[in-house]
C-alpha cells in the first residue's frame, strides 16, 4: 500500500499535464546575468527555471555552488515545470524487493530524465501577481521544498494559488523556490569532502540561491529586505540550519538575506559531524558503488565518473523511504565553519538568527514511516532497531529504553498508546506500529519544535501550532505531509484552507499572523511562550487553542538525554 502510494505521489506531481492556456502573455525581467522570459497566465506571472549558479557538474560535482558572473543573453523561463535535481526515493539491492524495484526503476537515468530530473538543476521560480513592476517592492517568500534531503523539487507544489490569494486580499508577495542538490550529490559527508570545504552541498545551494534573490528580486518587484523562509519536512529543517548557519549571521554584503522564518513539520535534527564514522562509511560506500573505492583520489574518481554510475552509486546506501527509516545516510551535518554545530547546542548557546517564525507539526507525524518497519513486532526488537540509530554511544540500548517507556505498550499504562494518537488501541497495523510511529515522529517534530521554541519565543515573537484535522481517520491519522494541499490550496477543505493562507500570508507581509483580523474559521493566533505555551490547533471542526504539553515526560526525557540521540 505505501509502495503503490509513494509511487502515484511521485507520477502524479511530476507527469500531470499542464493545461494549454489560450490568452497567455509573454513577460519579460532584464537581471545581470541575462534577460528572463516568462509568461503571465490568469493573473500570474511565471518565470520558471531561471538558473541561480553555474551547473555543478563534471569538476563542479561535488563542490560548492559557484556564482553566475556572466551573461546567459536570453533564457527562457516559460516552461511549466523546471528541472528537479536527482531523486533519490530508497535504497537499491534491500531486503524489501518492491521498494528495490521502485528505486530501481524511478532512480534509473532514464526515467528520471522523463520526470525531467537531472545533474544541471541548480534553479529557482519565480512567480508573482501580473502587472508588478520594479518599484512595488513586494515581500517574498522562499520555498524550500522537502524530502528527507533525497526527494523533492520546485514542481512538487504550485504558488499560484497562494500568490493569487495574496493578491486577492491586498497583500501581495513574490513567491521563490528553490532547487538544491540531494542525496549524495548534496549532502554527502566524509573527511574527503571535509578537507576541502565540500560539504552541506544542499544548504550552500539554497544560501547561494538566496543571495541571488538579493541580488535580483528588486528586478521582479521584491524588497530584498523582506524575505520570509519557508520549508516543509526536511525543507523545514533546512530552515531552521539556516538559522545557525555561521552562528546566526544571515548577512550578505552587509544586510540579512531573510526577517521570519517558517517550519512545517520539521525542526531540529541533533546530528554528528561530517567526520563522524557514520558519515565515513556512507562515503566509502558510495566510492566503492561508483568504483572509485581503491583510487588514489576517490573525490577526482567519483567526480569524472559518468552520470549513470554515481546516480546508482547514491542508491546503495539506506534512504528514507527503506528500513533504516531516520537513521538517513544524507543530511546536515556540522562542518566547523559553514554548519558550526549540531543544532541543540548552537540554540543552547544563542547562535541563531533572531527574527520571528512559525513552527508547527502534524499530530501524526511518523506513522508513513512506521508503515514500512512491518517486520519488527517486539520491545526487544524495537529498542534493538532504534539503539543501531546510535553506534557510538555504548548505552544506547539503556537510553533507548527509558526514551520507550514513555510510550508504553498497554494503553492502560497511563501514557499515550501511540500514533495516531488519541485512538487507543484501534489502527496498530502491526505490533509495534503505533509506538515507532509515535517515537519517530517526536524525535523529528513535535517535540524537537518545542526545543527550539523553548529558546525562541524568549527572544523572538514566535508562534506555533498542531494539526489534528484527518484525526481517527485512519491508520495513518494526521499524517506527515497532509499539510501540503491545505497550504496550497488543493484541499476540498475550503474554510481550513482559507484559515491557514490568510495567517501565513499575514505573516509574509507583516511578520505576524494575526495582522489581517480574523474572520470566518480564523481565530486570534497566540504568541508562543514558556510560561503558558499555546498552540493553534488546526481541526477539521476549526480552530482552537491548545496547550502545548502533550508527551511531556518524553520531551523531558529527550532534552535530558539530547547528547545520547544524535544521528
Amino acid at each position: 500500500m505505501l509502495f503503490a502510494s509513494v509511487a502515484s505521489l511521485f507520477v502524479a506531481s511530476t507527469l500531470a499535464s499542464p493545461l494549454l492556456w489560450f490568452g497567455q502573455k509573454s513577460t519579460s525581467v532584464n537581471i545581470n546575468s541575462g534577460a528572463i522570459n516568462g509568461k503571465s497566465v490568469d493573473g500570474i506571472d511565471s518565470f520558471r527555471g531561471i538558473p541561480y549558479a553555474e551547473p555543478p557538474v563534471g569538476d563542479l560535482r561535488l563542490r560548492p555552488p559557484q556564482h553566475i558572473r556572466r551573461n546567459m543573453g536570453k533564457i527562457d523561463a516559460t516552461t511549466d515545470s523546471a528541472r528537479g535535481c536527482p531523486q533519490f526515493y530508497t535504497q537499491i539491492n534491500q531486503d524489501n524487493f518492491l521498494l528495490s524495484l521502485f528505486s530501481f526503476i524511478y532512480g534509473s537515468p532514464p526515467v528520471q530524465k522523463l520526470l525531467n530530473y537531472g545533474e544541471d538543476c541548480l534553479t529557482v521560480d519565480v512567480l508573482r501577481p501580473a502587472g508588478t513592476t520594479s518599484s512595488d517592492k513586494l515581500p517574498v517568500l522562499f520555498w524550500i521544498p522537502g524530502g528527507g534531503f533525497q526527494f523533492g523539487a520546485t514542481n512538487s507544489e504550485d504558488g499560484t494559488p497562494l500568490v493569487l490569494k495574496s493578491a486577492t486580499l491586498g497583500q501581495p508577495f513574490i513567491y521563490v523556490a528553490v532547487n538544491y542538490r540531494l542525496g549524495a550529490f548534496g549532502f554527502l559527508g566524509g573527511n574527503e569532502l571535509a578537507n576541502e570545504g565540500s560539504t552541506n552541498l544542499g544548504l550552500k545551494d539554497q544560501r547561494l540561491a538566496m543571495e541571488w534573490v538579493a541580488e535580483n528580486i528588486a528586478a521582479f518587484g521584491g524588497d530584498p529586505d523582506r524575505v520570509t523562509i519557508w520549508g516543509q519536512s526536511a525543507g523545514a529543517m533546512s530552515t531552521f540550519d539556516h538559522l545557525i548557519i555561521h552562528d546566526g549571521d544571515n548577512t550578505y554584503n552587509g544586510k540579512p538575506l531573510f526577517h521570519g522564518a517558517v517550519m512545517n513539520s520539521g525542526a531540529m535534527i541533533p546530528v554528528n559531524d561530517v567526520r563522524d564514522p557514520k558519515a565515513q562509511s556512507v562515503f566509502e560506500n558510495i566510492a566503492n558503488a561508483a568504483h572509485c573505492g581503491d583510487a588514489a583520489d576517490k573525490l577526482d574518481c567519483m567526480r569524472k565518473a559518468d552520470y549513470t554510475t554515481f546516480l546508482y552509486a547514491s542508491s546503495s546506501v539506506p534512504a528514507l523511504l527503506s528500513y533504516r527509516t531516520i537513521d538517513v545516510s544524507f543530511a546536515p551535518r556540522p562542518d566547523g565553519d559553514f554548519y558550526p554545530q549540531s543544532p541543540e547546542l548552537a540554540l543552547a548557546q544563542g547562535k541563531f538568527t533572531k527574527i520571528p517564525i512559525i513552527t508547527g507539526c502534524q499530530e501524526d507525524e511518523g506513522t508513513l514511516l512506521a508503515a514500512i518497519l512491518t517486520n519488527i513486532t517486539t520491545n526487544a526488537e524495537l529498542t534493538n532497531y532504534l539503539a543501531s540509530f546510535f553506534p557510538g554511544d555504548p548505552d544506547a540500548s539503556e537510553h533507548v529504553s527509558g526514551l520507550l517507556e514513555q510510550y508504553h505498550d498497554d494503553p492502560e499504562g497511563g501514557q499515550p498508546y501511540g500514533s495516531p494518537f488519541r485512538t487507543g488501541d484501534q489502527y496498530n497495523i502491526y505490533p509495534q506500529f503505533k509506538r515507532i510511529a509515535a517515537v519517530t515522529g517526536d524525535l523529528l517534530g513535535a517535540l524537537q519544535r518545542r526545543r527550539i521554541l523553548h529558546y525562541y519565543s524568549s527572544e523572538a515573537p514566535s508562534w506555533s501550532y498542531l494539526s489534528t484535522w484527518l484525526h481517527d481517520t485512519g491508520s495513518l491519522g494526521t499524517y506527515h505531509g497532509s499539510d501540503m494541499p491545505v497550504l496550497y490550496g488543493t484541499s476540498e477543505n475550503t474554510a481550513l484552507v482559507d484559515a491557514f493562507q490568510k495567517y501565513y500570508i499575514s505573516f509574509v507581509n507583516h511578520l505576524d499572523p494575526n495582522a489581517l483580523g480574523v474572520d470566518g474559521a480564523m481565530i486570534p493566533w497566540p504568541q508562543y511562550n514558556t510560561s503558558t505555551p499555546e498552540l493553534l490547533n488546526f481541526d477539521v471542526k476549526g480552530q482552537k487553542v491548545i496547550s502545548d504539553d502533550f508527551r511531556q515526560e518524553a520531551y523531558d526525557y529527550l532534552v535530558a538525554h539530547e547528547d545520547n540521540f544524535r544521528l
